[in-house]
């Protein structure tokens, strides 16, 4: 590591050398410099030896190190993080060493953290990022299971009596359903675009694509040149889709048969709508739900941007906000087409008429998600 503040530049050097040899006392040039009269002669004597290059930094190195992990040792160190993908702590334990001495040698080997592994193949994960917005759009769906009345295992635990009771009413037919969150999310910014809709078939792929599209375009992103999917039918062999596709000039793009990482976006977009949105909070009875966003209002969340990647959930057209709007549509008839934001946690949002509410709650008679 080089000296923060050095008192001689390589350059600075070669001008002490320049000055001795001209005939000036090298006790003086080193004064006129701020250095010792042996540093001035420890610098002469390597110019005197090497030239230009002996007046150049050196690696603070020892030449040898005789207390070095002996190379068998390092080889069992890496084959261990190779093979069973152990920390240091671990690997420690089992070969008798010090965690901070395993840590030098994967170290020193060039081995890469256990975070940036893919954990089944043990092969470092390749991320990407597109060039620009709309280069590259990733679509998926999640599909989200309604509570039944009184509320889910979520609530009340896996043991419980609300729990235990679903099995025979599944048994007796009857089911609650299941409502599908349709989400797409740009490559580059980041910027995603949501639907709750209650199937996930290809029509009602093919009318959201049109719409986020025309979203993403409001908001910038005038041009959307791929869209990458999995391989689900609706997607692969849809006439629907490949029209919409056709009506947006974009390219499909699918990843390899039992690889989601390569749509790895919107998978994680998934998560965190379940983290931040769907399971964030208690939900209130249904009774007591607030009622949806009235048709037409534009409720607007705001939510302050992640340490990730700050810039990346910026403004696409101007990059100067620092707002991040995750927008859902509720598509089924129940809400009438009311629009819903995903903010973080299922915070509050406010309709065109002032009033406020927790999340726009389901249709009457449904219990709300936790």
């Amino acid at each position: 590591m080089l000296n923060a503040k050095p008192r001689l530049s390589p350059w600075s050097r070669l001008l002490l050398v320049e000055r001795v040899l001209a005939g000036r006392p090298a006790a003086h040039v080193a004064s006129e410099m701020g250095i010792s009269r042996a540093t001035a002669y420890k610098w002469l004597a390597r110019y005197r030896a090497e030239g230009i290059a002996g007046l150049a930094d050196r690696s603070s190195r020892p030449r040898t190190s005789p207390h070095r992990t002996d190379p068998v040792t390092e080889a069992a160190v890496v084959a261990l993080r190779r093979d069973r993908r152990l920390g240091p702590a671990r690997i420690a334990g089992i070969l008798g060493l010090n965690p901070s001495t395993v840590h030098r040698v994967l170290t020193r080997h060039g081995v890469p953290h256990l975070a940036w592994l893919d954990r089944p193949t043990g092969q470092p994960v390749r991320r990407y990022e597109r060039s620009r917005p709309g280069e590259l759009i990733h679509v998926d769906v999640k599909k989200l299971g309604r509570l039944r009345e009184g509320g889910g295992w979520r609530i009340h635990g896996r043991d419980s009596w609300q729990h235990r009771r679903t099995k025979p009413e599944q048994a007796a037919g009857h089911r609650v359903g299941y409502e599908y969150v349709h989400c797409a999310i740009d490559d580059h910014s980041r910027l995603a675009y949501a639907e709750i809709h209650p199937d996930e078939r290809a029509e009602t792929c093919a009318g959201f694509l049109h719409r986020a599209a025309a979203w993403f375009a409001a908001h910038g992103i005038a041009r959307i040149e791929r869209v990458m999917t999995d391989n689900a039918f609706a997607y692969r062999r849809s006439r629907a889709w490949r029209q919409a596709l056709a009506d947006l000039g974009a390219q499909p793009r699918f990843p390899r048969i039992y690889r989601p990482q390569t749509n790895g976006k919107a998978e994680r977009f998934n998560r965190t709508l379940l983290e931040e949105w769907a399971y964030a909070r208690r939900s209130l009875p249904a009774q007591t739900a607030p009622r949806p966003c009235p048709v037409g209002c534009t409720p607007t969340t705001i939510t302050a941007p992640t340490p990730r990647s700050a810039d990346s959930h910026r403004s696409v057209a101007s990059r100067s906000t620092t707002s991040w709007d995750r927008t859902a549509r509720r598509a089924d008839g129940a809400s009438g087409g009311g629009v819903r934001r995903f903010g973080r946690g299922g915070r509050r949002c406010r309709g065109a008429s002032g009033s406020s509410s927790s999340r726009p709650g389901p249709a009457a008679g449904r219990p709300g998600r936790r």
